[in-house]
């Protein structure tokens, strides 16, 4: 359904230390700057994409919105979450758990403020 996502930063390389250690954590390339300066990520058919705003204003976070990663596993959401933290980005909501549906999962925010999450696919 997505092409991709979107979102701003105040600092783009702020944004590339956090971004290319979580996504290594997942098992992820480092991002690549365009030519139009935007930071990409492509992993397993997905695309984020970090620019700082074209309208020359800051960047913010989305009040409600959250940016779902998958993960192969609880050890990747694990590394994910301990590479978040070590590079800029704040621990949110609870700890790294199990839900009820088997999915583990964990939550951070980004160092510009916009909310992550990995998890592993529900047992079904």
């Amino acid at each position: 359904m997505f092409t991709h996502v979107m979102i701003g930063s105040n600092d783009l390389e702020r944004a590339r230390r956090f971004y290319d250690a979580t996504f290594a954590a997942l098992g992820g390339k480092p991002g690549v700057l365009d030519a139009r300066g935007r930071l990409i990520y492509d992993h397993e058919g997905g695309r984020l994409m970090i620019t700082k705003p074209i309208d020359g204003k800051q960047a913010t976070a989305a009040n409600g919105g959250t940016i779902g990663i998958a993960a192969a596993s609880r050890d990747h959401v694990l590394a994910w979450h301990a590479a978040g933290t070590a590079h800029g980005g704040t621990a949110i909501e609870s700890p790294p758990m199990e839900r009820s549906n088997g999915a583990f999962v964990a939550y951070l925010r980004d160092p510009d403020g916009n909310k992550l999450t990995a998890r592993t696919l529900p047992v079904t």
